[in-house]
Order: structure tokens, then C-alpha cells, then sequence
């Protein structure tokens, strides 16, 4: 009966430390969509897309090469913003608009992307990604992959190119 206990006891203990490595505090990423659970998925914040697509790649779309994230989301400079500058102009209501883009890395991934990917810190400690000293974000009225419907809105947001150019032309051009 001991022997039975202990092995349940042990079986039970690497089952807790398990599932406290997988996290549930949206500070950690995965690179395997599998492990995700959908609990966990499910209750991340509709607005601020999962740190793990902060990864950048480039993707063809109907303004010619940009960068998006690792799930295909269109990425976004303002031009309110200053490069370098290490802070965001967008900030209160604009953030529920166009939410940061964020990771948990200094140095988040890239593929085909040439401009200078780094980080700055977020009014909550979070690290924005940048694209040559620029910061970068989402349009929440970007649903799918590949949309660009943030492209030249109010004259201040544009997709971003993969050498980190600012693309000002309109959709459909």
C-alpha cells in the first residue's frame, strides 16, 4: 500500500510541476501550437494577440512584401511615434485600436525581415517589439491573416516593409 501511495504521490508532484512550467501567466511562449491548451487559449485578451506571434516573417499582400507576425497579422508604424525615442506615442484609448506588438524575448525572431528587430519597455512592462527604433502594432480591426485594413488610417498608420521602410502607399495601388 505504501509502495502504491508513493507512487502516486510522485506521480502527482511531476504532474503539478508540469503544469506550472506551462504557465498560465501569459509571460511564457510556445512554439508548438499543440501544447497550447484551450482553456488557456480562450482567455488570453481578445485584443492583445499571443506573444508567441511576435516572431516576424514577411508575407506577400496586396501592398507588395510586409511584415507580419508569426500567425500572418499585419504589423503597423505610427508616425506619431519617434524613432529611438524608446517610448510609444500611442497610449490610452489609441492602445485599444492598435494594440502593441510584444514578446518575452530581447530578441524576437525573425524571417526575412532586414530591419533592425529590438524592444522597448511598455507603461507595464512589457516589451514592444520595434523595427528600426520604430515601435510596431496590430490593428484590431485586423481579423484574418493578411489583412491590411489599418493601411493609411488618419494618415498616421502604415505597414511596415521588410527592410523596415514605412509602406505609405494605399491598398489596392
Amino acid at each position: 500500500m505504501k509502495k502504491h501511495l508513493s507512487i502516486g504521490l510522485s506521480a502527482f508532484a511531476v504532474a503539478a510541476l508540469l503544469s506550472g512550467c506551462a504557465g498560465g501567466s501569459g509571460t511564457s511562449t510556445t512554439s508548438t501550437p499543440a501544447t497550447t491548451s484551450p482553456s488557456a487559449a480562450s482567455s488570453a485578451p481578445a485584443s492583445t494577440p499571443a506573444a508567441a506571434a511576435a516572431a516576424l516573417k514577411v508575407a506577400s499582400s496586396k501592398l507588395g512584401q510586409i511584415v507580419v507576425d508569426g500567425k500572418g497579422m499585419s504589423v503597423y508604424y505610427f508616425t506619431k511615434d519617434t524613432k529611438d525615442s524608446g517610448t510609444s506615442a500611442c497610449t490610452g484609448g489609441c492602445l485599444t485600436a492598435w494594440p502593441p506588438v510584444v514578446t518575452t524575448s530581447a530578441a524576437p525572431t525573425v524571417d526575412g525581415v532586414t530591419g533592425k528587430v529590438g524592444t522597448i519597455a511598455t507603461p507595464d512592462g512589457k516589451k514592444q517589439v520595434t523595427i528600426n527604433g520604430m515601435p510596431i502594432y496590430y490593428f484590431a480591426k485586423d481579423k484574418a491573416a493578411g489583412d491590411v485594413l489599418g493601411q493609411g488610417v488618419n494618415s498616421v498608420w502604415y505597414v511596415v516593409a521588410p527592410s523596415g521602410e514605412m509602406i505609405t502607399t494605399a491598398a489596392g495601388s
